[in-house]
């Protein structure tokens, strides 16, 4: 059987994703150990959408530049071209598993969230329903450090695995999607079929 991951990191117009918004998506997608496809959208919140000044200051853009991006319907089509190259959709045995760093608690909901405002009900249609979070795959490693680590935040994680980390590119998605990956080779390794 083929192994297909969605790896994916998000920045958002705030925490609540009921009104607030993605204006960035950094994706890979890898299929028995090759990336197929990583792009990174920059996306115009929805119309109405709540935008927390603060949200944006953590990810370095201001209100002006992700209302000057392409709207989020262009990523919408875009991506599901992508991912319809290598994914059938109707076949329920064929999807991906998404990953990202602590995923599960925000990124998959707000990328649920995403499909649902463009019109699409079938998000499970390209993703098993049991996600991969590298923050959990991390943890049995660092059982012994835990307990001394400041936290367990991407970069702190990053940092006990050796990965070099560059403070100034946290909280753009295409880096901390970057993290994630290495942070999966080292605590997947032998589990997951990863470039």
């Amino acid at each position: 059987m083929t192994e297909k991951y969605f790896l994916f990191d998000l920045e958002t117009t705030g925490l609540d994703l009921q009104v607030h918004a993605i204006h960035q998506m950094s994706v890979m997608y890898i299929e028995d150990g090759k990336i197929m496809f990583e792009k990174d959208y920059r996306l115009r919140p929805f119309e109405g959408a709540q935008i927390d000044e603060k949200a944006l200051e953590v990810a370095n853009v201001t209100v002006e530049q992700i209302m000057a991006y392409p709207p989020a319907s262009e990523t919408y089509s875009d991506l599901i071209n992508s991912l319809g190259k290598y994914i059938d959709r109707y076949n329920p045995q064929d999807k991906s598993f998404l990953i990202g760093f602590n995923n599960v608690r925000f990124d998959n909901p707000f990328l649920r969230k995403f499909f649902e405002r463009n019109n699409d009900k079938y998000f499970g249609s390209w993703f098993f329903s049991n996600p991969l979070g590298a923050f959990i795959l991390a943890t049995p490693h660092l059982i012994q450090k835990r307990a001394k680590m400041e936290n367990f935040k991407l970069a702190s994680v990053a940092a006990e695995f050796g990965i070099v980390v560059d403070e100034s590119k946290l909280h753009d998605a295409n880096y901390d999607l970057y993290l994630t990956l290495e942070i999966l080779k080292k605590s997947a390794a032998g589990l997951m079929n990863l470039p």
